[in-house]
């Protein structure tokens, strides 16, 4: 009763990152945003393998919580270089 409560909260919370993901007004809030509804759906994948009684959902958290690490640093080094990029090319005029 209490993991289902849990993933209860989790799906709220999602709901919640998905309503500043879209309203975000930075960039950045929203890549911020992004990456918290990576880490709910990672808690609700666990959760459901426990409820579930099937903790091998756990192999699938982690190479998601992988992929969702290196990602979020992907992007970042992407707008990192589009604001460098930016800043040259005014230097340049």
């Amino acid at each position: 009763m209490i993991l289902f409560a849990a993933l209860l909260a989790v799906l709220v919370a999602v709901v919640l990152m998905t309503f500043r993901t879209v309203a975000g007004p930075t960039t950045f809030d929203r890549l911020l945003a992004a990456n918290s509804i990576g880490n709910g759906a990672i808690l609700i994948v666990a959760l459901y393998g426990f409820l579930t009684e099937r903790p091998d959902f756990i192999d699938l958290t982690l190479t998601y919580a992988l992929l969702n690490y290196v990602g979020v640093f992907a992007v970042l080094k992407f707008f990192r270089a589009g604001s460098e990029d930016e800043e040259q090319a005014e230097e340049a005029r």
